[in-house]
């Protein structure tokens, strides 16, 4: 759809160089030599043909663009959508802000990069040598004129401006970013900044902030509007140029080639535009690409091993470094298939951390990861401002209304479900907004089950929960499993007796795994 979109467009660009030509051709030859009208008429016909052609491939541009970046865009949203919903992925960020503009701003950013960036570009090219071209065939020194005039408009210009708008880009993010850091202290923090009397210092400072802001979008401004005027000089040099080369050439000639060299430089003037925002969205459309991205295959000298039974777990001596710091410190570990595992260990034992292994959020930087699948599903991921049913078919989209009641039945959320107003399509906040610690968890553990993956990752499913919910939320997915390997973290003692196995981590190490081992020794500490 985009090469017809390309296609469209280049005709609709020649159409109008056509009408051009016509028409200056009919108005000088018949100003010039008063021939009759019967001499005109194929001119007459061309202009009325050209004109009604040109908005038909016009329409038709439009039409296959917007299309075809339409529907780029859904499909992207849909990957991504789906990519954010089985867990947080490298460069996502932690936020809900972050998944809301990745999931919005960015992919507009990125259907903008195709419409007004690309398809303009090309276009312009295609058209612009074409109109050249006739020139150079009517008169080869206006010829040479117009293609010099339309490498200056169509290149050399766009690509200062694309420069000057780089430089600035920069300085825009950062003076942006400032701002609605600012703002949002102003909004969430506004208590507290009246309790400490920092209420006036923390509002002058977003002024000060916004009115650099406004600078350097004024600079901006000064650099669009000086690229269009060298756009608008460059094209009235041209014609200039060409006036004077072609003065010998007669006068219906010479108006022809001066007309048809001032329509080509303005079909390419669309391209000084198209170059500042290419600097401006090639960012964003960069993020979801890589997004998207690192939900797939890793290259093959990083791809972890796949053994051929699913749901196989195996680290070889695996570690993992934040810095300095060892997070996973020499892991070995085996986990058969279709076991359920209890990871237990103090804060910073590297628990999560061997969740995010796991779930290919992170690689090992020393040691070998057998795994298969070559990451697993993650129970910790993100709830969108969508209903109930929306956010639970992220997992599975073809999901009927009663497998959706049963997932939550498994999780203890029937009763939740009966009392809210619209039952399965009752909205839910962006993040869980509106719903307790335990419902949220449960949501998500309720989509992880409904996806039925090979291993299941749970980090402190149970965790906002009393003990007694909490034993049989955990109850309840471990009966359900199906042969599925399921690694949770938890603190939970009194519910180590429902798990195959024990992990437990201390320092980025496995000091123990043998469930019964540990079950005597908490026995003997009772």
């Amino acid at each position: 759809m985009t090469a017809w979109a390309v296609l469209a467009g280049v005709a609709a660009r020649l159409c109008a160089l056509g009408l051009t030509a016509s028409a200056a051709w009919l108005i000088a030859r018949a100003g010039a030599e008063r021939p009759d009208l019967a001499a005109l008429g194929l001119a007459i016909a061309a202009v009325r043909a050209f004109a009604s052609a040109r908005g038909l491939f016009g329409y038709l541009e439009r039409l296959a663009g917007h299309d075809a970046a339409l529907g780029r865009a859904a499909r992207q949203r849909v990957r991504l959508y789906r990519a954010l919903a089985r867990g947080p992925l490298p460069g996502a960020g932690s936020r809900d802000a972050d998944a809301l503009t990745h999931m919005v701003a960015d992919l507009d950013a990125g259907q903008d990069l195709r419409l007004r960036c690309a398809l303009p570009a090309i276009i312009a090219g295609v058209a612009g040598a074409a109109a050249a071209a006739f020139c150079w065939a009517l008169h080869p020194a206006s010829g040479a004129i117009v293609a010099g005039g339309m490498l200056a408009a169509g290149a050399a210009v766009p690509a200062g401006a694309a420069a000057a708008a780089r430089r600035l880009g920069a300085r825009l993010a950062d003076a942006r970013a400032e701002l609605t850091a600012r703002v949002l202290d102003l909004t969430e923090g506004r208590a507290d900044l009246l309790a400490f009397g920092a209420l006036d210092f923390a509002t002058a400072a977003a002024e000060r902030q916004a009115a650099r802001l406004a600078r350097v979008e004024r600079a901006g401004g000064s650099v669009s509007a000086a690229a269009l005027a060298a756009g608008a000089a460059v094209q009235g040099l041209t014609a200039l140029g060409v006036a004077w080369t072609a003065a010998g050439t007669g006068a219906v000639t010479s108006a022809v080639l001066v007309l048809t060299a001032l329509a080509a430089l303005d079909a390419v003037q669309p391209a000084i535009p198209a170059a500042q925002l290419y600097v401006a969205l090639r960012p964003a459309a960069a993020r979801v690409r890589r997004l998207i991205r690192a939900d797939a295959a890793l290259p093959p000298d990083e791809r972890p091993h796949r053994p051929a039974v699913p749901g196989r777990v195996a680290l070889r001596g695996v570690r993992v470094r934040y810095g300095d710091v060892p997070a996973l410190d020499g892991v070995d570990l085996d986990l058969a298939p279709g076991r359920s595992v209890a990871v237990l260990g103090e804060s910073g034992a590297g628990k999560s951390t061997l969740l995010a292994l796991l779930a290919g959020l992170v690689q090992p930087g020393e040691g070998l990861a057998l795994l298969r699948p070559a990451r697993g599903l993650y129970q910790d991921a993100h709830l969108f401002a969508a209903t109930v049913r929306v956010n639970l078919r992220m997992a599975k989209p073809d999901a009927e209304d009663a497998e959706l009641r049963a997932v939550l039945d498994r999780v203890h959320l029937t009763g939740w479900l009966d009392a809210l107003p619209q039952g399965l399509s009752t909205p839910v906040g962006a993040g869980g907004r509106g719903l307790s610690g335990g419902q949220r968890q449960r949501l998500l553990l309720a989509r992880a089950l409904l996806a039925d993956p090979e291993v299941l990752l749970l980090d402190e499913p149970t965790e906002a929960l009393d003990a007694a919910t909490g034993r049989a939320v955990l109850a309840g997915v471990l009966r359900a499993r199906r042969g599925r390997t399921t690694v949770a973290v938890t603190h939970r003692e009194d519910a180590l007796d429902l798990f195959d196995d024990i992990v437990i981590m201390a320092r980025g190490r496995v000091e123990l795994h043998d469930a019964g081992v540990h079950r005597q020794r908490r026995i003997k500490r009772g």
